[in-house]
């Protein structure tokens, strides 16, 4: 009986989502960079880079085992072209690193850490469901922002308002 790899799969519902959310990083002006709905809303440039980098945390738990939030190294956001091949970087990573991803390895522990103390620990398998669906629910954030912003927000599981998908 054939077991199921569980990297594949994680792998097709990223293709799933990937589009879609280039297309939504493509859209984001450097001048909204500093945006934020609300004092205590994160900024349009800072949320933009999160989105952009989540894939990267997918990467990082299935390689290195860890993410220390203290030395992870994190982008720094300048221009929008920028961004989109920093994104395009983090999405070949992790399609590498899910296509050869056994069911054992994810079966082995992930550890978010601070300077060394451990804050979070779980199989890889938790960590890249986890980190995938906080990356779409980013991504709905980020379309939100759009939307205050009148940036034309693009079909992401259907039509939108500004972009019907043809």
């Amino acid at each position: 009986m054939d077991t199921v790899a569980f990297g594949i799969e994680f792998l097709r519902e990223l293709e799933a989502e990937s589009g879609a959310t280039r297309k939504c990083l493509e859209r984001i002006p450097e001048r909204t960079y500093d945006w934020k709905p609300h004092e205590k809303s994160m900024s349009m440039g800072y949320l933009a880079l999160l989105v952009a980098e989540i894939p990267k945390w997918i990467t990082y738990s299935i390689e290195q085992s860890v993410i220390d939030l203290a030395t992870f190294p994190h982008f720094k956001l300048n221009t929008a072209a920028e961004l989109v091949a920093h994104y395009d970087e983090n999405i070949d990573g992790v399609r590498r690193a899910l296509s050869k991803v056994s069911n054992e390895e994810l079966s082995e522990s992930f550890f978010l850490k601070n300077n060394g103390q451990t804050l979070y620990s779980a199989p890889k398998k938790e960590n890249v469901i986890s980190s995938i669906n906080h990356w779409v629910h980013h991504r709905g954030q980020l379309t939100v922002y759009m939307r205050l912003n009148n940036i034309a927000v693009p079909s992401i599981y259907g039509p939108s308002a500004d972009d019907k998908g043809f």
